[in-house]
């Protein structure tokens, strides 16, 4: 987390980031309490400051989750302590979640930096659009490591395929009867 000292903000590890980006819909999300966490506020007050302006939040930028993908990501984290928010919460009050949860992609933590001015906001924003390019970066680095090797099998296939193909015609050429030597009684 980021930690202040004397007026000075240092940065989050990248893997703090890392481990609370999560694949919903397809998409790569972070969850509103992950982001109320990292900004240092509440997540009543971040979600009541996104819908104060909710058209810089479009459905490609922010969504809410519904019940079955909770379920879900319940079910996925349920055993991590570090993804608390997902476990059953402490009994007593405040047991149940009133709301479902907003997911934020990329593009809504990068609008969020527009409405959080705070400078802590300011810092954990760098750092966050930082780590999902470098995700994208690894991502499309695999993607081209596995398309040349893909490449690289589908060449060698076709010219192991060829030296097959001569091997078997050399050894169906050894396989006719050799004729015999010699003079043949009828």
């Amino acid at each position: 987390m980021i930690k202040k000292s004397k007026n000075k903000i240092s940065l989050m590890p990248s893997e703090r980031i890392i481990n609370r980006i999560l694949f919903v819909r397809g998409k790569k999300v972070m969850m509103d309490r992950d982001l109320a966490e990292l900004y240092a506020v509440g997540t009543k007050n971040l979600n009541k400051a996104v819908k104060r302006n909710m058209g810089r939040f479009p459905s490609d930028f922010m969504f809410q989750l519904t019940k079955s993908e909770l379920q879900s990501l319940r079910f996925q984290f349920g055993t991590l302590e570090e993804r608390s928010q997902f476990v059953t919460l402490k009994k007593g009050r405040g047991q149940h979640a009133k709301y479902l949860p907003y997911a934020f992609t990329e593009q809504g933590v990068a609008m969020l930096s527009s409405i959080l001015n705070s400078k802590r906001a300011i810092m954990v924003n760098i750092q966050i659009i930082r780590t999902f390019t470098h995700l994208r970066e690894l991502l499309a680095t695999n993607t081209k490591l596995r398309i040349k090797i893909e490449n690289m099998e589908k060449k060698y296939d076709f010219q192991l395929k060829k030296i097959f193909d001569v091997l078997k015609q050399l050894l169906m050429k050894e396989e006719k009867p050799k004729r015999q030597i010699g003079f043949k009684i009828k």
